[in-house]
């Protein structure tokens, strides 16, 4: 199972590093009524995301580690 978590946060990081992408390069949003998402708003949510994503991996990839070394 934590194999399929850690490949689940590997993409939800993958996704929104490139939408930092997009927004860099000068993306424009729209919400489902045509009203224009606040880009700076939403960057520094998927910076907040990517942040996130980052820790969780990290977590995981320690849980998930094959314990190597002298006492195995």
């Amino acid at each position: 199972m934590a194999d399929t978590e850690l490949e689940r946060f590997r993409a939800a990081r993958v996704t929104a590093i490139y939408r930092l992408d997009l927004i860099a390069k000068g993306a424009q949003l729209t919400y489902e009524d045509g009203t224009p998402v606040d880009m700076a708003s939403e960057r520094a949510r998927l910076e907040q995301v990517v942040a996130d994503m980052d820790r969780r991996i990290a977590r995981l990839e320690l849980v998930t580690a094959t314990p190597t070394g002298p006492l195995n």
